[in-house]
């Protein structure tokens, strides 16, 4: 499944947490669902909005040092989703 279909698929729920669990990182699965909780939205949502975010604000050395950290992993895909979301998660 390309990324771009999976984030689409996030409008489901039980997809949006079977992916961020995927991840590995129950803090950061923690602090998403903390936001989310905030801004009073549904976790899928709040993640979709965070990588069109990224996709339409980054600047040339964030996408310099994501595609770095891309090329390195086994499964690049994961890699952007974890970097865009810790990311999302900090501000």
């Amino acid at each position: 499944m390309l990324l771009g279909e999976l984030i689409a698929r996030f409008r489901d729920e039980t997809v949006a947490g079977e992916t961020l669990l995927s991840l590995g990182n129950l803090a950061l699965v923690a602090r998403l669902a903390a936001l989310a909780a905030e801004r009073d939205v549904p976790v899928g949502p709040l993640v979709a909005q965070a990588v069109g975010q990224f996709v339409n604000a980054a600047g040339d050395e964030e996408w310099l040092r994501l595609v770095g950290h891309m090329s390195g992993a086994a499964d690049p895909g994961r890699e952007f989703l974890l970097r865009v979301l810790m990311s999302a998660a900090s501000t």
